[in-house]
């Protein structure tokens, strides 16, 4: 379902903003540190509770803010509101779902299933296994209901454990009933993440000929520990040598998905522009994939599209997105990079952050809008 409406107070720059987006194409347009960005965060701290640009939650508070307050409501019958307060004197996120309260953050991402596409996206190709291991979890995740459960036992089982190895005087038995613990768990993740990842591929595959033909371009799942042995036997083995580092070496937490083109990483061969379009096709994949297996569709929140890309893949990506028929929200410098990309029957929504004097954001209407 997508947003309806969306409500923002005390978000850094931006002037309290209360807008109805339309269904499917929204274009943000704005100068460079106008508060464009800050848009999409705010939507970001909706769906996930945490910003896409800071771990500390209170750099996102407007200066001199007390607090910041994102709400947002989901069109359908009934409408569901949602929201989430952060105040600057409190560490803990309050999050509210259709009137009451939750506690768990997990309510949130189910809530509102997101996709970011920015500059840190490269991290996909380029940055460490941590980043591709949370793409992947994300899919899992919203697929597979048990998935969660799963992940938080062996993470608690790792970090009881890894507490194990650095003591030193544990007793074996200690230690072998934390690992019968992770690996039961582990070999349940292992399971998820293999089957969701067989499905993905067919639809990366065909998602990525549609916007750049790589010829040898391929994914694959590496579950974290020698594939020839079981996990219980690397952990066994591998306890002197652990002990010796203090930490669990092998295991579901060193999972990745290489990324490679014939025998070289990816990142090696792709110019930037290529970089680009191949994580924004894992990306559109991810969300086809959810949609295949879930019947929802993910809201994408797009930052300076146009950047690094030339106008026919523009087109060939904004394309791919009417045919989705998913809602996005999309920012650029440049009010008309976009606006000729999309066809005339596509609801379509136009908006501008001015910039004023005193630096802060305001959020007003453009002339084209289709509802």
């Amino acid at each position: 379902m997508p947003l309806d409406r969306l409500v923002l107070h005390g978000l850094r720059n931006l002037q309290p903003v209360d807008f109805e987006p339309v269904s499917r194409v929204n274009l943000i347009t704005g100068e460079n540190g106008s508060g464009k960005t800050s848009l999409l965060e705010g939507i970001h701290i909706l769906g996930m509770g945490r910003s896409f640009r800071t771990r500390n939650m209170r750099h996102v508070i407007a200066h001199e803010g007390e607090e910041l307050l994102v709400h947002g409501r989901l069109a359908g019958e009934p409408p569901i509101p949602f929201g989430v307060r952060r105040r600057r004197s409190e560490g803990e996120l309050e999050i509210r779902l259709a009137g009451e309260r939750v506690g768990r953050l997990a309510s949130l991402v189910e809530t509102l299933p997101l996709q970011l596409i920015n500059p840190d996206a490269f991290r996909l190709l380029e940055g460490s296994p941590a980043g591709r291991r949370e793409f992947l979890d994300w899919g899992v995740f919203h697929v597979k209901h048990d998935f969660l459960e799963a992940w938080q036992r062996a993470r608690r089982a790792l970090k009881h454990r890894n507490a194990l190895l650095r003591h030193g005087r544990m007793s074996d038995a200690s230690l072998t009933a934390w690992e019968h613990e992770l690996v039961h768990w582990s070999e349940r993740i292992d399971a998820m993440r293999g089957a969701w990842v067989e499905a993905f591929l067919p639809v990366f595959e065909e998602t990525l000929a549609g916007l750049l033909p790589l010829e040898g371009l391929r994914l694959r799942y590496t579950r974290g520990w020698d594939r020839r042995r079981s996990l219980a036997e690397v952990l066994r083995q591998g306890r002197d040598v652990d002990r010796q580092m203090g930490f669990t070496q092998q295991g579901p937490q060193r999972a990745d998905l290489a990324i490679r083109l014939g025998k070289r990483p990816a990142i090696e061969v792709l110019s930037r522009g290529q970089q680009k379009l191949v994580v924004s096709a894992m990306k559109l994949a991810q969300g086809r994939l959810l949609e295949a297996s879930t019947g929802r569709r993910c809201v994408y929140l797009i930052d300076d599209l146009p950047a690094e890309l030339d106008a026919s893949h523009r087109r060939l990506f904004c394309r791919w997105l009417e045919n989705m028929r998913c809602q996005v929200f999309i920012t650029s410098i440049e009010p008309d990079a976009l606006a000729d990309l999309w066809r005339a029957d596509t609801p379509l929504a136009m908006f501008h952050v001015k910039r004023s004097a005193a630096g802060s954001g305001e959020l007003l209407p453009r002339e084209r809008q289709i509802s």
